[in-house]
């Protein structure tokens, strides 16, 4: 069987496949905000499309539920588009094709959107029902969560009147979720001078690729490779081995994916080749030793490629090969608060050197306030010693944890009287929407939890088909035992 469709719960994965459906990358949610809308008109609910793009939906209690504390659903409707490089697809106009792998659904190349489509789905399939118990209730679906987290920037007061937010974000079903980093993005440019192709040299296009990549805060202590902390590793070596000249660089997409694939063009004397192409296969081989236990399809080569116009100047080359490679990247600080728990860390995103101009964007998360300032200073001063122009901006707060919480203690009741254990409560090192929603609603009593999401923001991400039926038992019966207003 490979018919999402036909898994249990039904109502949830039949709103899942309708999601799969519709393209709905961040950024590009019209389609799906008028599939959110045509459902709340059509179930005859009080649907709402705010001035930043985030619809809410209202529905009264059910019958004896009327003066139980209200309740908000809260998800995000885009989707991370990512795919594998020799996939073809569309994001703007492609189905998702999902597969059904054991206990797992996936896609076949491309990023799946259970992040966060299941809770969409979840939260449809309650809205749709007539005898799932429920106080008050409201859904909000936010806007491009992925890239900026605009729909929650964006959310106004006055329009929610609940007293707890249930998050369906979280990505672990051992866990709930009572805290989050916060974020900020760095991004630097610089013009840079370039010179004529010197005489006596090869071209060579030089590519990393292969690489899981994921998620930049949750997949962030996993020691993964960074294509582009790859490439320009090599590129610093190779200048001062062979003494390369660089005419093209780009290596990742999206702030908040890990980089999975990068390259280089660049020109070697020709009477270096043979020399160099045994370079480019031993550091191949140096990659593969180093990562040989996260990255066992990792590749690094070299192939001869058409003659660029031009390279940079010496000076520009030095200077920028090694403030990318001198960036931080990868978790800076682990919590001292909470352990396991990522603090502080930041992803060299993207990377990109074309025809004059050189850019570099950088996404830094911390639990901690003060520590992600600290970092981000410390990736802009490196990148102000080249006099590259440096920008910071799209920062979120974190969400402080609330272990007192009255939802939190609902929820772990339930969890232990459903599956026999207590959960784990943690924070994650990853935004949250929660931190944003909350200071605008400082009222909200808050908590998130999902279903186990594998491997979110790659090719490679998939949903625990048991966990997707806990996840759903676990908010109907949460829903079922918020108490009273007093």
């Amino acid at each position: 069987m490979n018919d999402i469709r036909k898994l249990e719960p039904g109502a949830l994965w039949n709103f899942f496949y309708d999601l799969t459906q519709i393209p709905r990358p961040s950024k590009k949610e019209q389609k799906v905000i008028d599939y959110i809308v045509k459902f709340g008109n059509d179930h005859k609910l009080e649907t709402i499309v705010d001035k930043t793009g985030n619809v809410i939906i209202k529905k009264p209690a059910s019958r004896g539920m009327e003066k139980r504390k209200g309740v908000v659903l809260q998800t995000h409707l885009d989707m991370v588009p990512q795919k594998n490089n020799d996939k073809k697809h569309d994001f703007e106009k492609d189905p998702i094709e999902t597969l059904i792998d054991g206990d797992w659904v996936k896609a076949n190349g491309t990023t799946l959107g259970s992040d966060n489509g299941i809770g969409v789905a979840a939260t449809l399939a309650i809205l749709a029902s007539e005898d799932i118990p429920h106080g008050p209730l409201e859904a909000l679906f936010t806007i491009d969560e992925e890239t900026g987290m605009t729909g929650a920037f964006g959310l106004k007061k006055g329009l929610l009147d609940g007293d707890i937010l249930i998050n369906l974000d979280s990505e672990d079903i051992n866990e709930l979720c009572v805290g989050c980093a916060g974020g900020l993005d760095i991004s630097a440019k610089k013009k840079y001078k370039e010179e004529k192709v010197p005489e006596g040299m090869t071209p060579y296009r030089i590519t990393a690729k292969g690489l899981k990549g994921g998620h930049s805060g949750v997949d962030i202590a996993l020691g993964r490779a960074n294509s582009n902390k790859l490439m320009f590793r090599f590129l610093m070596q190779a200048e001062s081995d062979f003494n390369i000249r660089l005419a093209e660089a780009e290596g990742g997409n999206l702030r908040n994916a890990i980089p999975r694939e990068s390259y280089s063009v660049l020109l070697v004397a020709d009477e270096k080749v043979k020399a160099f192409e045994k370079f480019v296969k031993e550091y191949e081989k140096i990659y593969k030793a180093e990562f040989t236990d996260t990255e066992p399809d990792l590749s690094f080569s070299s192939i001869k490629c058409e003659m660029p116009e031009k390279v940079m100047s010496e000076n520009d080359q030095y200077r920028i090969i090694r403030a990318v490679f001198a960036c931080p990247n990868g978790v800076q600080r682990m919590s001292q608060a909470v352990k396991g728990l990522v603090e502080t860390s930041n992803n060299l995103a993207i990377v990109k050197v074309s025809k004059g101009n050189f850019e570099v964007q950088n996404l830094c998360r911390s639990s901690v306030d003060s520590a992600k300032e600290a970092t981000a200073w410390r990736i802009a001063a490196v990148f102000h010693l080249i006099d590259a122009d440096v920008e910071m901006s799209g920062g979120y707060p974190g969400w402080k944890p609330d272990m007192d919480s009255p939802i939190l203690g609902v929820s772990a009741d339930v969890y232990k009287k459903l599956f026999g254990v207590m959960p784990e409560i943690k924070a994650i090192h990853a935004g949250l929407e929660c931190a944003i929603i909350g200071g605008v609603y400082p009222a909200l009593d808050m908590i998130s939890f999902g279903p186990t999401i594998k491997y979110p923001h790659s090719p490679d991400e998939k949903v625990g088909i048991t966990s997707v039926k806990k996840f759903f038992s676990l908010l109907c019966e949460t829903l079922k035992q918020v108490p009273e207003k007093k």
